[in-house]
Order: structure tokens, then sequence, then C-alpha cells
């Protein structure tokens, strides 16, 4: 059950029944997540929602980042199982996106200590296994002045089991209804307590299988089903262009731009069979608008990549008196991601400045004394990434109490050390030296055509008849002209961190408490590229190398004051302030601050509200990361069809001003010009970059809520919570689509310098580096009933309604313009969905259970396929891309189901079904970015039916 709680802490379910001895070993007072502050007392003036062992084992997952994201008011991370083109090393991971601000922005603990990052500042939940975990706490407003940076869109806090008696085995096995994406999982838990000590060792073993396009209609093609017939890429038979002078008879034309148009030509290939390469008459002209001579990526793609997952994990404590004990905990976590896409869509253009050219002296080249350019897709060799991740965690501290006065003070002081090292295999790219070489002058030797230079020929230069398609190009090619490239990264981080609290005084209204703390951390990370990537040998993505860090110091004080206590209309009156330094080396320091209140007016109803201050710093990736290279999908507004110049005339005007002209058509990769609103993938890579000149964002966050719990409903307890977050100086790349609205459709050249292009309007260069632009503000509710019936001789019967409602969410990418309104808008990778909601019932009878869950995603607002096909406002302003028209889609709900038993021997088993009625989400044409190139499937939806059982067994 997802319950919403609202900040009382439910009690923690262990795995004995019998507390003692372990039980000797548990503070007296407890800290909440959202404040260091101990007491007996866990009601606080913070949205926390607690969801303990019972709920996760009935989601029927087995990755915390997918049991997070099920939370109303988790959104889609930054990197998604659908990243089929990504290059990143955070690919595979799963992370946690709270309030729609980015996983960057979401602050993971676990046992309220910070968790292993990358350099990017992702936190993977894949390498803390479900089977450890207790509960999960999650703060809903911020918490900077507690817990430093990025907790700004909230913080997760993941509770860890601490007790344990004995021996625990459970395995577990689920499959979607198509018979993929299996998940195999076991785990181990063994543990030990004596009056003094406790120690807890675990082993965890996930393997999940990986999803192909292919394998359904609703990811099979490019843009849907609706669509099968768009989408399509580059094809694998080679294409040639006309190479002779502008105005040569037969060689082309003028367009009506005035600009020559050279012919374009692909071999002929009927049956499969390839024609002469060197013989233009066995071409004929290539037609971007024709499917014939192009190929379905799909084929190849992966939808959802596979994971394996082995983790070790030890816990332990050792009370060396009565007021002091010990205590450690040390995690290894390795991760390997497999993933796939169709081959490189390979043309003259991916040798970059050098271009890459068919040699005048190369016996396939059908227009022997020239230079031949050419386009084609290497569909022999699909370009398949390997992703293996490491993460080491391990922190060491001692804890105590003593008494100063008559208050009890407690204390701890913690060492904790964290690494995370990542290695990136990428295959399936072209060696772009050797290409040159293979495609260079050949010559005939005993019969044989051969590379013409002998060095070359010695170094295992073999010529590639890259025209001929498949089953032209020998394995040796292959060999010669492949690349497999390395990459490594790693980020550490050393914490120091030391925290006291305890009774100040006592007041009339109760006892006024403090804590306080310090914290001295050190990041630093590396990134090293393969180097003929790096160099642009290759056709991969190039990236400079990253190095740097720097260091942190802060320091807190809390203050938790009582005013009125026991009085009409104030059982309790309590002010919470907080106050937080922190000084980065990187960019100088600042304090944060919040300030929050809780007010019973009797005992059944608690009003709660705070005002926080709170930070992201940039990560070392931020600040210190090379250049890269992307492939951007985005809609050029210019696109005198679908773009915003089709509709508006003032943007004409400024494209027309701009020289672009007038009929002026984006291309995607294929050559072919765009076909719809949804844009396409540009055929040159843009640049992305850090900026060691950023400076931190800053947000405010207002809270304001109610939880009523009426002692006359027994069971029954009801939270509605309120709540604005604004974001300032926003660190962010900024990407093609926004660059060019902003400078098209906004009219602010700012942006405009940003990107070049040719004479006939297309983009060419395009610098999306970060920096400190706009704003981003989101404002909504949270809803969450809970009630447990009383009991009847049916069994017991539990209700639990959580639901989130996004009133506001706004972005603003440069100061001073009109911010977006994107709340109800399918934006990108992730849906702000005007209100998710979580409906479950719990059933128990004696050793049986049972769990309904349904989960409810409101309907989006979407891009138009084109202003008459899939467009229901035609007429109206689509607020993310500028152009005209957007498509409203439906809502979706999916239904869970999970049945339990109780054995006798101590076993338990569990078996269930998610997406029980095989519901399929919409299909959105602005997600095609999201997943980097996979089909428009939303990431947060499921795409099948998915079967599983589970089997514990308790020694």
């Amino acid at each position: 059950m997802l319950a919403l709680v609202g900040g009382l802490a439910g009690t923690p379910a262990h795995a004995q029944q019998d507390p003692s001895p372990a039980a000797m070993l548990a503070p007296v007072n407890v800290t909440v997540t959202g404040s260091r502050i101990r007491g007996t007392d866990v009601e606080t003036a913070q949205p926390v929602f607690t969801m303990n062992r019972e709920a996760i084992q009935a989601t029927g997952l087995t990755s915390l980042g997918d049991i997070v994201s099920r939370m109303p008011f988790a959104a889609t991370p930054e990197v998604t199982s659908q990243d089929s083109l990504s290059s990143s090393n955070d690919a595979g991971g799963r992370f946690a996106n709270l309030r729609n601000l980015g996983a960057v922005r979401t602050l993971v603990l676990v046992n309220g200590r910070r968790w292993t990052t990358s350099q990017g500042g992702l936190t993977d939940l894949s390498t803390i296994p479900v089977s450890i975990v207790e509960r999960i706490e999650v703060l809903k407003d911020g918490a900077s002045s507690i817990y430093g940076s990025d907790a700004i869109g909230g913080v997760i806090n993941i509770i860890t089991t601490d007790r344990f008696e004995g021996a625990s085995a459970d395995v577990f096995y689920g499959v979607n209804g198509k018979g993929d994406g299996s998940q195999k999982n076991g785990n181990f838990t063994w543990g030990k307590s004596t009056e003094r000590s406790s120690l807890i060792l675990g082993a965890t073993y996930e393997d999940g299988g990986e999803l192909m396009d292919r394998e359904r209609d609703l990811t099979r093609y490019a843009s849907g089903p609706r669509h099968p017939g768009d989408g399509y890429g580059m094809g694998g038979y080679g294409g040639v262009v006309d190479p002779r002078a502008a105005g040569t008879p037969g060689a082309g034309h003028y367009a009506q731009d005035g600009l020559w148009a050279p012919n374009r030509y692909v071999i002929d290939h009927p049956g499969g069979v390839a024609g002469n390469p060197a013989n233009l008459a066995d071409y004929h002209p290539y037609d971007a608008n024709s499917n014939a001579d192009k190929y379905a990526t799909t084929r190849d793609t992966t939808f959802r990549s596979g994971t394996k997952l082995r983790n070790l994990f030890a816990t332990g404590r050792y009370n060396l008196t009565d007021d002091i004990a010990l205590r450690g905990m040390a995690s290894y976590g390795a991760r390997d991601t497999r993933w796939r896409t169709a081959g490189y869509p390979l043309q003259s253009a991916s040798g970059r400045a050098d271009g890459l050219y068919i040699d005048p002296a190369n016996a396939y080249n059908p227009f022997p004394g020239y230079a031949t350019s050419f386009f084609r897709r290497t569909v022999e060799m699909p370009r398949v990434n390997w992703s293996q991740s490491k993460t080491l965690h391990g922190d060491l501290g001692a804890e105590g109490t003593f008494q100063w006065g008559e208050h009890t003070w407690n204390w701890d002081v913690t060492y904790a050390y964290s690494e995370a090292r990542s290695r990136l295999v990428s295959s399936g790219n072209i060696n772009l030296v050797n290409a040159r070489k293979a495609l260079g002058p050949t010559a005939v030797v005993n019969g044989q055509v051969v590379c013409a230079n002998a060095a070359d020929r010695a170094a295992g230069c073999v010529p590639w008849n890259i025209l001929a398609g498949p089953g032209g190009t020998d394995d040796a090619v292959w060999r010669y002209v492949g690349s497999t490239g390395t990459s490594h990264q790693v980020t550490r981080t050393n914490d120091f961190t030391a925290n006291l609290t305890g009774g100040l005084v006592d007041l009339p209204a109760g006892t006024l408490r403090l804590a306080g703390g310090l914290e001295h951390r050190n990041e630093n990370g590396r990134y090293t590229p393969y180097p003929a990537d790096s160099a642009g040998d290759t056709t991969q993505l190039a990236s400079d190398p990253t190095r740097g860090g720097y260091i942190v110091n802060e320091a807190y004080l809390e203050f938790d004051v009582p005013l009125l206590s026991n009085l009409p209309l104030a059982h309790e009156l309590a002010v919470n302030a907080s106050s937080r330094y922190s000084h980065y080396s990187a960019f100088g320091g600042g304090t944060r601050s919040k300030y929050s209140f809780r007010w019973k007016p009797f005992d059944d109803l608690l009003v709660r509200g705070t005002y926080a201050e709170g930070f992201r710093a940039p990560t070392v990736a931020d600040l210190y990361a090379g250049t890269s290279e992307s492939f951007e999908s985005f809609l050029d507004p210019c696109d005198s069809s679908y773009g915003a110049a089709a509709s508006d005339a003032s943007v004409r005007a400024r494209c027309a001003a701009a020289g672009i002209p007038a009929r002026y058509r984006q291309i995607d990769q294929s050559g072919a010009a765009i076909n719809s609103s949804s844009g396409g993938q540009n055929p040159i890579a843009f640049r992305t970059g850090a900026n060691p000149a950023l400076k931190p964002e800053s947000s405010i966050t207002r809270t304001a809520g109610i939880v009523y719990s009426p002692s006359y409903v027994d069971g029954f307890d009801m939270t509605l919570d309120y709540y604005k977050i604004a974001i300032r100086d926003v660190i962010t790349p900024i990407l093609a689509a926004d660059i060019l609205n902003y400078c098209y459709v906004r009219n602010d050249p700012t942006y405009c310098g940003r990107f070049t292009r040719a004479s006939d309007g297309h983009i060419v260069t395009l610098d999306e580096s970060l920096a400190n632009l706009g704003t981003l503000r989101t404002e909504g509710y949270d809803l969450g009933i809970h009630y447990r019936l009383p009991s009847t001789r049916l069994g017991e019967f539990t209700l639990s309604s959580d639901s989130t409602y996004l009133k506001d969410y706004s972005q603003s990418t440069s100061a001073g313009a009109p911010p977006r309104q994107l709340a109800g808008y399918m934006n990108n990778m992730q849906g702000l969905y005007r209100l998710r909601s979580n409906l479950s019932l719990d059933w128990g009878w004696q050793r049986f259970g049972a769990t309904w869950t349904v989960r409810y995603f409101s309907g989006l607002k979407d891009a138009c396929w084109s202003p008459s096909v899939e467009c229901t406002d035609p007429g109206a302003t689509n607020a993310l891309t500028g152009a005209a028209g957007f498509s409203r889609k439906g809502a979706v709900a999916f239904h869970d189901l999970q049945l339990r038993w109780q054995a006798p021997w101590n076993g338990s088993f569990r078996i269930g079904v998610n997406n029980l009625f095989d519901r399929k989400g919409p299909l959105y044409y602005n997600v095609s970015s999201a997943g980097n190139g996979s089909p428009p499937y939303n990431p947060a939806f499921d795409i099948d039916r998915y079967f599983y059982m589970g089997y514990q067994q308790k020694f």
C-alpha cells in the first residue's frame, strides 16, 4: 500500500517477532527525515511519505528506481531504460525524479547519509538492493538547510534493515506478456544479535532481460503503428551524390532558391542482390521521400535495456558501553547493462572536417576520377553498448548519549567513502582513419583488388566495396574499419560529518531542542574517453576528458521551539528554524535557512507549513566536463511546412532576415524533409560542454498542509498539502529546440549566436553548453487518504489513496523571457500530468492476503502530427514548441493485483500481475527524444502485462 501518512512515521516492520536482544541496541529517540532533532514525538511540519517493506513487496517490482517512480509525486528521470542511443556512462541506471524537477535536484540518502553519485550528480538506485530496505521515507519539500545541496525537489531516505536474527532467502521471477524482459532475482540475508552487538550480511543477484523494438506493434515502428511508414532511416545499400561540377548536364538541377542540387543515386538491389557498384547504369535515383531504399532502424534497436546486478552488503553495530556504540556499513554493487541500436548511418559528412569520400582511383567508384560522396547504413554491424558500473560505499562511525542537566543529548560522528566506477564499451562504430584508407585508391595485385599503398596493405588495409550493401563486405573489411572503444569514469567522495542534538531548556510548552553539526566533503572525478573517439577518429560521438573536483565545508543549526501546549485551540504550537552555511572551493559560500510551524488546535488535527531556501551546486561534470557531441531531435521553427514560420508571419520575417530561403525544409538523417511537427534528428552532431563559471541554482519552497486523524474513526487519517517551488539560475544545457524557438519565435537575440547555418538554411553547428539561465516553477497539491477498516469475519481491509495535482509548471530559459506554461503537456522525457493517483485496497485473512492497486495518469497535450492529422486544437499555440496546434491525448489507468499466502513452515508465497488488463498508453510525438531514439512510447507507462511470482523462506 502506498499510504501517505504525512509526517506520522509508521512502526517499521522487522524480520523477527522478538525484539530481544537486538532491541537493546536501538536508541530511545528517533530521527525523522527532514530534521536532525531527535525526539519521541515524530510528528513534524514537513510532509513525509513512508513506504514500508510490505508495501514495497506488494508492487511486484525489484528496482528501487521503479518503485519510487510509481509514487504519484515522482516523474520520469533524465536517464531511462529506453536510452537506446545513449553514450552516457549513466545509461542503464535507475534514478529518481521528484516534483518533475529532475534527478539532479533529488537528494538520495541511505540511513540519513549521502549515497554515491555520478559525475553528473545522479544517484543510481539500482545499486541499493531492495532486499535490505526496511522502508522508504520521502520528504516532499526542500531541505538544503539540513542536508545541503540537491534537496530542492525533495529527499529520498532509504532506511536499511538494522536488526535481523537468523537467515532469509528470497527468489523472484517475472516476465512480460510477450515472454521477454524476464526478471530473475535471488537474495540471501543472515543476521546475528547479542546483548552488545549486531551483524547483518546480505547478497543479492538480479538479472533483467532486454526488450527489443521489433517484438511489438507498439514499438516496431519509429512513429508508432498509426504511421508505420514514417521514421525510416538511411538504408543499407550504397548511395552516391553526383560529384560533377554545378551546371553539368545530367548531374543535377538548380533549385528555386538558386542553389545547385546534385543528383543522388542508390545502387539497384532487386531481391536483395546489389548491382555492380562501379557501373552507374546499375543505379537508380534516390527518393528521400520513399522508403524503398531506407531502413527500419527499430529492427535492431533495444526498447528497454537488459541489466544484471550483484550486490554484497554488511552492517554492524557494537555497544562499547551503555552510552557509546560503534557502527559501520559496507556495500559493493556491480551493474552490467547492454543495449543496442541499428548500424551507423555513415555518410561523407561523418568524416567531420576532413570528410569521407570514395577515392577517384577506387575500383568501386561509379564516378572514376572524382572524389565521390556517399551514404549508407552499416546494417551488418549494429552498434552494441555494454556498460559496467561498480559502486562502493562504506561508512564507519560512533554515536552515543550523555546527560546535560535534565536532558539527554545524542551525538554521532561518521566518515563515509563512496566510489562509483564505470566502464562503457561501444562497438559498431567506424574507424575513420582506416575507412579513408579502405575507400582510398586501389590497385590490382595477382588478379585481386587491393589497397594501392603497400604500407597500408601491410597494416591490414582491405578495399571496402561500401556501395554493394549487405553481403558485399567481407569480414576482413569489417574487422579493419570497425571500431570498439572503451571509456572510463570514476567519482569519489570523502565525507566527514558530526552531529549533536538534545534538549536545551524546558519551556512552559515543552523542551526547546537543538541540533547542530559540521560536514567536510571532498568530491572529485575524472572521465577518460577512448582516445580515438576523443580525437574524432571514429564515428562515435566525440568527447573530451574530464578531471576536477571541489571541497565543501558546511555547518548547520536547527532549533525546535514549543510555544503553546494543552490550551484551547492550541493543543500544540511549535516552530522550527534551521540554517546551513556552505562553502565550496569552486565558487564560494552562502547561507540557506528554513522555517516551519506545526499547530494542533485539537488532538485530531495538525496544521503545518514551511518556508525553505534551497540550492543545487554545480556537479563535477557541470564544471569540468570536456565538450562532447550529440545528435538532437528537434523542430526547426523556420521549416516552411511544420515550423512556426508556416503559421506566424513574424517568425517567417525573422527567418528571412537571417538569410534562410523562403521554401526551406528541415531534413532528417536520411536526407528527407520532415513530414510532421515532431521534427527530426539532425544529420550533423551538435556540441555541448561544461562551464567552470557556473554558480549554484537557488530555490524557494513553500508548503502548507493539514493532517487529520479523527479519534472517533479508528484507523483513518487524511493529509492535504500544498507546495510551491521556484528555482532561479537554473543550470541547463540549452537544447536545440529551445535555442531555435527563443531566437525566432520569442525573438530573443541572445540565443541566435549559438548556431550557424549553411547557405541552404540547414543548421551545421549548434552550441548547447551549460549556463545559469532562466527560472523553473512548479505548484500543486498532494492528497492522501488511508483507512484501516474495522476487522470483520471476512478479514481486515485497508484502503489507501494518494494523489498529486499539478497546478502550475512554468519554465523560462532566459532572464526576462515570458515563461512557458507547461503543466498538462508531454515535455520531451516526462509527462507533466495534471493528476496522478494511486488507489489500493489491501485484504488480509489468517494466512492469506491480496492487494489491488490502480495507477492513474491524466491526459496530456502533445504535438500534432500535422495540422490536419491527430490535431485536436489546430488553432491553439503549442506552449512547448511555439508552433500552431496541439493534440490532446487521453488518460490511462493501470491495474495491479497481488495474492499472498504465509506458509506454516515460515515461508511465504506471492504471485501477481501488473497491468492486469494489458492497457497501453497513448503515443506522444513529443516523447520521440525520450529514450534517445526509441519509438514514441512514454517511459513511465507499462508496455505489457507483467506476471511474477516470489517465495521467501526464513530460517
